[in-house]
């Protein structure tokens, strides 16, 4: 008997150990992944394990080897270069589109916010590092269509990721800056935050892309593929709008 109960044991462990997949997650997701991983074990018993950084670092670890099954970026880019160069077991595919918004913890009219960034009262502007971050590279191009980056140079302070951006904003390191709507939805509500969407016209859509990775092929490739189904379904959509991405 007491076989018997080690061998189920052991097969129970096993079973568990199994139903986990590793996630790369772009930072901006932060929000909502922890919705997304509990509404996921909710409907098949799947546990994930969400890794968040930003998108440009994420694919450099997969490159060097890091034990991903599936990778969330926040744009296109990194993923089709990652299928690209055989990381991937097929194409990306488009699962939300972001919405860039600017934001302050200060009482601010942020309306004209494109006049506002070079009065004194605006002292710094955070926005994640363009070459690593989409997030990052939207909000430059939303200040190059004004003409604005140079000239703001002084005045920019970069985060590793959009998440740094959200807590250089949270505790006041900067004036505004420039993050992800989900975060609006995500934050402490304690605290007062005012905030404006950045006319999308300013900057190319942040299509937010995935793909099963080369690693899931010989550990999780059924669990992965589960997953990667389940963020293209109704229910996963429906939470991706909740926290401000549009999903349709």
């Amino acid at each position: 008997m007491k076989k018997l109960a080690f061998s189920i044991l052991c097969l129970l462990l096993t079973t568990i150990t199994f139903a986990q997949i590793k996630v790369a997650v772009a930072a901006n997701l932060q929000p909502v992944i922890k919705a997304l991983q509990q509404s996921f074990k909710d409907k098949t018993g799947i546990q994930i394990e969400p890794i968040t950084g930003s998108s440009g670092n994420l694919a450099t670890q997969i490159r060097n080897g890091a034990p991903f099954d599936v990778f969330l970026s926040a744009d296109m880019g990194f993923p089709n270069a990652l299928y690209k160069d055989g990381f991937a077991i097929k194409e990306p595919e488009v699962y939300a589109l972001g919405s860039l918004i600017i934001c302050s913890t200060k009482n601010t009219n942020l309306k004209h916010w494109e006049t506002l960034l070079f009065t004194d009262s605006v002292k710094k502007i955070a926005l994640a590092n363009p070459t690593i971050a989409p997030y990052g590279k939207a909000a430059m191009e939303a200040m190059a269509k004004y003409n604005m980056a140079g000239k703001l140079k002084a005045k920019i302070v970069y985060g590793e990721s959009i998440a740094q951006v959200n807590t250089y904003i949270v505790t006041g390191v900067v004036t505004l800056g420039f993050t992800t709507q989900s975060f609006i939805i995500d934050a402490d509500q304690t605290k007062p935050f005012y905030w404006t969407i950045v006319d999308p016209k300013l900057y190319s859509p942040i299509k937010q892309g995935m793909v099963i990775l080369k690693h899931a092929k010989d550990n999780n490739l059924k669990q992965a593929k589960k997953f990667y189904k389940y963020l293209l379904s109704s229910s996963a959509k429906a939470i991706f709008k909740k926290y401000g991405y549009h999903a349709d």
